[in-house]
């Protein structure tokens, strides 16, 4: 888990939307610890007994107006009062005058204060997304991550199986690849996982017999993807003949990553079996599942209507011999 992001890197990362104001010598000194973003509103009143001062301060119209109404001493008390050593910088957003005194406040506190033409609700969101998946814990996982139809498929097992060479046909069916051999994973909320690649792993595969491939170059940038949620794991194993394999689908598994439960099918692999149609058709039938389809309990429910059918053509025959 990060225990910090860098102000200078969200700022380099956000720069199509972010400009610094002033205080940029200061950045690089300053580290961002929570991801919560903090407007201001009690505090500019004068109460200060629960100023969490280690956020992002985040000032837009409603902020701005109402420290204009105030007399300058009372502004220049106030700014002085949210300028502490832990405040990592001030944000104005809508590009709204910065007011003298919180700049003179900020300058004397080496805090840095940056601006945006977006809106406050926004910038606020875009913000907290980032600072989250960031500072989120975070595991890593051994299996290739790919994206099919839109759903984020953790593919996993033993070494040797053939996770790499599966996500390759999947790709050349048109598929996204995320992150092969290693998968960093964060949670992103309560019921959420995220999974991205290592920097170093970025858009490579390894393939035994070939070497490292750049799919990017050789598929194109729509073969590849920076991060998707993980929605479904499908472990692969390989065929044993003396297992007992579920043929029905009323096994429900599960793996849980980074405390949250996810889906997990569990698909032999041997030959001649096309793994990556197998594949195809477990995302679409999990989707299917999802949208309140279920087609192991309509096989259940035709096989007791069955069942009840004929159970009432024995009753029948049974009184027309008495």
């Amino acid at each position: 888990m990060a225990s910090e992001v860098k102000l200078s890197k969200l700022v380099q990362d956000n720069r199509s939307i972010l400009e610094i104001y002033q205080g940029e010598e200061y950045i690089k000194d300053k580290d961002v610890l929570v991801s919560d973003i903090y407007r201001p509103g009690l505090e500019l009143t004068g109460y200060f007994d629960f100023y969490p001062a280690q956020r992002i301060q985040l000032l837009g119209r409603t902020e701005i107006s109402y420290a204009a109404r105030l007399d300058h001493d009372i502004r220049k008390h106030v700014f002085t009062k949210m300028a502490t050593k832990a405040t990592p910088c001030f944000l104005i957003s809508r590009s709204l005058p910065v007011p003298e005194e919180l700049s003179d406040a900020a300058e004397k506190a080496h805090i840095p204060i940056l601006q945006t033409s977006e809106s406050t609700t926004y910038i606020s969101s875009v913000m907290t997304e980032y600072l989250r998946a960031r500072l989120a814990k975070r595991t890593s996982i051994h299996g290739v991550l790919v994206e099919i139809k839109g759903m984020g498929v953790l593919l996993t097992g033993a070494s040797g199986v053939g996770k790499s060479e599966t996500a390759l046909g999947l790709v050349q069916r048109g598929h996204r690849l995320i992150a092969d051999d290693r998968v960093d994973a964060f949670q992103k909320d309560h019921n959420t996982v995220v999974g991205e690649a290592p920097k170093i792993l970025k858009h490579l595969m390894e393939i035994r017999g070939i070497g490292i491939i750049d799919v990017m170059n050789l598929f194109g940038a729509g073969a590849v993807k920076n991060r998707t949620e993980i929605q479904l794991v499908i472990n692969l194993v390989n065929w044993d003949p003396k297992a007992n394999y579920d043929r029905l689908g009323f096994q429900e598994n599960t793996r849980e990553i980074c405390n949250v439960a996810i889906p997990q099918v569990n698909i032999p692999v041997k030959v001649g079996r096309n793994i990556e149609i197998i594949i195809e058709v477990a995302v679409m039938n999990f989707r299917a599942k999802k949208m309140g389809y279920d087609a192991t309990k309509t096989f259940d429910n035709n096989l007791t209507s069955l069942i009840s059918k004929h159970s009432k053509e024995d009753t029948n025959e049974v009184h027309h011999d008495d």
